[in-house]
C-alpha cells in the first residue's frame, strides 16, 4: 500500500502536471507529442520534489512527534530531546521543542513529587517512632504506680521523676517540630537587629557550663578572635543556632576535650566557626546530617539525648538569613561547623 507521503505526492504532481498541460495546450505552445513528454517529465519532477519535501520535512517529523507523544503517555522520558530548536527554520521543530519542554517540566515535577512522597513516608515513620518512645516510657511508669508501686515512697518519687523527664522530652520534641514546620512555611519572621555575637556566645557558654563540665569539655574562644563581633541578624534565632551547634560539639566531641568558637571579620561579613576535637564524621554522613531525625549512630545518639531536629533547625534558620551552614570533618581529628552573617553596626551599650 502506498504511504501517505506517496499518495499525496502523486496527487500534487498530477495536479501540477495537469495544470501545466492545460495551460500549454490552451496557448498551443508545443506539438501534442512534445506536450505529452513535457507533461510526463513535469509529473515525475514534481512527484520527486513533493515526495522529498513531504517525506523528510513533514511526515518524518510528524512520526517523531507521534513517537515522542507515545513515550510521554507511557511516562518514558528517557528519549525526550534536549536539542534546542528555537532558531530552526522548520515550524515542526518548534512544536517538538514545546512538547519536549513540557515533557521535561512534567518529568521534573513527577520526580519531585516522588521524592516528596518518600520524604513524607520517612518523616511520618520517624515522628511516630520519636513520639512513641517518651509516651510509652511515661505510660509504663504511671501504670506501674497505679498497679500498686505508689505505696512505696522511694519507687513513687523515682517513677514520677522519670515520667516527668519523659514528658519533658516529649514537650521539647513537639516544640522543635512546631519550630521547624513554621520555619519551612515561612511563618516565623526574622527580626533583624545589630548585636554582639561574641557577647551572646559568652552568655551561651555560661548557660552550658554545667553540661560541658559533666564531660570535662572546655568552652573557649579562638585565641585571636575579636573581643566583639557585631552582626545584623535575628538575635534569638542565631542564639538558637549557636546553642544547638555548641551542644552538639559538647555531646559528640571528645570527653575532656574542647569546643572552640571563632569569629573572622572579612569586609561586610562575619565568618563564624564552631569546632570540636571529637571522633569526626564519616564523609558519607556529611550530606545528610541536616535532615530531620538523621542520626549517625542511633544508639549513641539516643544515649546522648536530643530530638534529632537540632541541625535541621540550624539549617532552616540560616537559610532564612540567606546564608548556608557548612561542615568539615576529619576522622579522629574533629568537626567544624561554620556560616557567615552580615556585619552589623557597633552599638555602644553595656547590656
Amino acid at each position: 500500500m502506498l504511504t501517505t507521503a506517496r499518495r499525496l505526492s502523486i496527487l500534487l504532481a498530477s495536479l501540477s502536471a495537469g495544470l501545466a498541460f492545460a495551460i500549454l495546450n490552451y496557448y498551443h505552445v508545443k506539438e501534442q507529442g512534445q506536450l505529452l513528454w513535457m507533461t510526463l517529465l513535469l509529473f515525475i519532477g514534481s512527484f520527486v520534489i513533493f515526495y522529498f519535501v513531504l517525506h523528510f520535512f513533514v511526515f518524518k517529523e510528524l512520526d517523531k512527534i507521534s513517537v515522542l507523544l507515545d513515550r510521554i503517555k507511557k511516562k518514558d522520558y528517557s528519549h525526550v530531546a534536549t536539542k534546542d530548536y528555537k532558531y530552526s527554520s522548520n515550524p515542526l521543530d518548534e512544536i517538538k521543542q514545546e512538547i519536549s519542554d513540557f515533557a521535561r517540566q512534567k518529568h521534573t515535577e513527577i520526580t519531585e513529587l516522588q521524592k516528596l512522597e518518600i520524604f513524607r513516608r520517612e518523616f511520618l515513620a520517624d515522628v511516630s517512632h520519636e513520639l512513641k518512645t517518651p509516651i510509652f516510657s511515661a505510660q509504663g511508669f504511671v501504670h506501674t504506680l497505679i498497679d500498686g508501686a505508689i505505696d512505696d515512697l522511694n519507687v513513687r518519687d523515682r517513677f514520677l521523676q522519670k515520667s516527668a523527664n519523659a514528658l519533658d522530652g516529649l514537650n521539647v520534641l513537639v516544640q522543635d517540630l512546631i519550630t521547624i514546620s513554621q520555619l519551612e512555611i515561612g511563618e516565623i519572621k526574622m527580626h533583624f537587629t545589630s548585636f554582639d555575637l561574641h557577647k551572646l556566645t559568652q552568655d551561651i557558654f555560661e548557660q552550658l557550663e554545667g553540661r560541658a563540665a559533666e564531660r570535662g569539655v572546655k568552652l573557649k574562644f579562638e585565641k585571636f578572635a575579636p573581643k566583639s563581633s557585631y552582626v545584623f541578624a535575628d538575635k534569638q534565632r542565631i542564639g538558637q543556632v549557636m546553642t544547638n551547634l555548641i551542644v552538639n560539639a559538647i555531646k559528640y566531641g571528645k570527653e575532656n576535650g574542647g569546643v572552640l568558637v571563632n569569629f573572622l571579620i572579612e569586609g561586610e561579613e562575619v565568618e563564624v566557626s564552631i569546632k570540636d576535637n571529637g571522633p569526626g564524621i564519616e564523609e558519607k554522613h556529611l550530606s545528610r546530617i541536616f535532615e530531620r531525625f538523621y542520626r549517625i549512630e542511633k544508639s549513641r545518639s539516643k544515649d546522648q539525648g536530643g530530638t534529632g531536629l537540632g541541625l535541621a533547625i540550624v539549617k532552616h534558620i540560616l537559610e532564612a538569613h540567606e546564608t548556608k551552614i557548612r561542615v568539615e570533618s576529619q576522622i579522629n581529628v574533629g568537626t567544624e561547623f561554620g556560616f557567615t552573617l552580615r556585619k552589623g553596626k557597633v552599638i555602644n551599650d553595656k547590656g
